[in-house]
């Protein structure tokens, strides 16, 4: 397994909860499948088969936040209420008022649920004790803002912060595409956004395409910055950096694919893979943060 986006925090390193602790926190939020009348359910599952709440594979944690939702579009409800309401107007010779129309999409909906639709999503998170990594595969923040709540909920004084760097994201990101050079361990790849930093916002994309250096530095001559830079680490991983400091479309490449496991056994395979990628990911978030000056220790 891999994470395809990386919404990163801190932790103190070493963090000194242990996995049985983190199991205990969690195990008061447990996923239970929604009844035939919830709407949504939301708790914490288990990673592995009959397996605990968190998956340890050499010191690093692996927890999973499991969200079921009916699909029940305010549309239908509304079809099926239009419909309702006509039928009333027919037989008592006038409209339903907006209260009683107010009270039959309630109904509907009540009607409707035990025949809607579940689907079924898991946010993965991984916590790296030793080097004190919290990170969520969510592709947006509002997404890791979830796990965030209710690891808060679970776990009393939990000390995570957000990761902070000295410099901005943007400015060094610019200053690469400027002097068309990247950090030791970097390439840039084909893919940026330059945005304007006006009220215009005006934005040139590339995508898949080879980045000009004097066409790059024309747009920053007239006043735009870098906000996404693709880039691959090392020639093992791709991603793209964003002005947020999330990493996202993290790719491994084939040197880190001919080095997965090969092993039949599934769980033996999956733990090989998660210990393969957790121990990359640390070196590729530490550089990645030495590559934007270092941490912010105010």
């Amino acid at each position: 397994m891999w994470f395809k986006n990386l919404q990163i925090y801190r932790l103190p390193a070493p963090w000194a909860y242990t996995p049985e602790q983190l199991e205990e926190a969690l195990s008061s939020n447990k996923f239970t499948p929604a009844t035939s009348m919830d709407l949504m359910r939301q708790g914490w599952d288990t990673p592995r088969p009959n397996g605990g709440l968190v998956h340890v594979v050499n010191k690093q944690m692996l927890i999973v936040l499991g969200t079921e939702k009916k699909l029940l579009p305010a549309s239908v409800i509304n079809q099926v209420a239009k419909a309702r309401a006509a039928e009333m107007e027919e037989a008592q010779g006038f409209a339903p008022g907006k209260k009683a129309m107010k009270e039959l999409k309630e109904r509907v909906a009540d009607e409707l649920l035990p025949r809607a639709f579940s689907i079924r999503s898991n946010i993965w998170t991984w916590i790296d004790p030793v080097n004190g990594w919290l990170v969520v595969d969510a592709a947006s923040p509002a997404k890791a803002d979830e796990v965030i709540k209710l690891l808060l909920k679970a776990v009393d004084k939990l000390p995570l912060e957000s990761l902070r760097v000295q410099r901005s994201p943007v400015a060094v990101m610019t200053e690469w595409l400027q002097a068309d050079d990247a950090p030791a361990g970097f390439t840039v790849d084909m893919d940026t956004e330059l945005r304007a930093t006006g009220e215009s916002k005006a934005t040139v994309r590339y995508v898949r395409h080879t980045l000009e250096a004097d066409d790059v530095r024309r747009h920053i001559a007239a006043g735009k910055q870098c906000t996404r830079l693709a880039m691959t680490w090392n020639d093992k991983i791709s991603f793209v950096l964003t002005e947020s400091l999330a990493i996202k479309s993290v790719k491994p490449l084939d040197v880190i694919k001919e080095t997965e496991s090969s092993t039949k056994n599934d769980d033996e395979r999956f733990d090989g893979d998660l210990m393969l990628m957790t121990g990359e990911l640390s070196k590729l978030m530490a550089d990645v943060v030495e590559a934007l000056g270092g941490e912010a220790t105010a």
